[in-house]
């Protein structure tokens, strides 16, 4: 029986998933979740991930909530390759140091030019002043600066050598932005080959197939949103607004 992977390919994490399980020739389900659509909020959907978030697996009657769990979950169970998640203690502990910091630096600031350009207008009709990108787009440099000294510094990905997962999860993140115009590799020569390296590692092939649905994230113009959701992302919308 292959693992489930219950994904939405608009969502960074379940990017990083899918990337990972195809390049490491992992057998798996994937089980579409559409998140426009209100999907994770269904009942059926609950019993997998009481959460109510993708990415989830499910292997057996075994489920796992959250992206980094669930690819070290996986890097277990199938023995992928140890450039990963190093063996070696002090390069796993730069993996987990970066992968630490992520969620309130690249991962906090990252998607939010998509809600500000995309996604807010989609569900409310409204568009924010071009002060609030800004303002966000500021944060984000803050961030990329940060990425640049501290964790790339002059290596040709974070932990040396060779990708691991912290370079994976980092990669998706900072796509975001560039599929609504958003080019923060223009100028930062340093980030933009390291993105190269990214891509050459994974593959270019695979790496445009689960980046595909954000590339063309324009296209949700003619969307029809569920209502459980906008009811369900109101309070976030309006704090975003402010």
């Amino acid at each position: 029986m292959v693992v489930e992977l219950f994904l939405d390919l608009r969502s960074q994490p379940c990017r990083a998933l899918f990337i990972f399980a195809k390049k490491n020739n992992i057998p798996f389900e994937f089980k579409h979740v559409e998140l426009l659509k209100g999907q994770h909020l269904s009942e059926e959907f609950g019993k997998v991930n009481v959460l109510k978030k993708v990415p989830a697996l499910k292997d057996g009657a075994f489920t796992l909530a959250e992206s980094t769990a669930i690819l070290l979950y996986l890097s277990r169970k199938y023995n992928t390759p140890d450039h990963w998640y190093p063996s070696d203690t002090q390069k796993r502990a730069r993996v987990d140091e970066y992968l630490s910091w992520h969620h309130t630096n690249i991962r906090s600031n990252a998607g939010k030019a998509l809600w500000i350009k995309v996604l807010i207008p989609l569900f409310t009709g409204q568009t924010l002043p071009p002060e609030k990108l800004q303002e966000v787009m500021d944060e984000l440099a803050i961030s990329l600066k940060q990425f640049e000294e501290k964790f790339l510094q002059d290596k040709p990905f974070i932990v040396g050598s060779e990708i691991s997962l912290a370079d994976l999860m980092a990669i998706v993140e900072l796509m975001q932005p560039i599929g609504v115009g958003c080019d923060i590799f223009e100028d930062r020569p340093k980030l933009s080959e390291w993105r190269n390296r990214v891509e050459e590692a994974v593959g270019k092939e695979l790496f445009q197939e689960a980046h595909e649905l954000i590339l063309n994230i324009k296209e949700l113009s003619n969307i029809q949103i569920d209502p459980q959701l906008k009811e369900h992302l109101a309070p976030v919308l309006r704090k975003m607004m402010k």
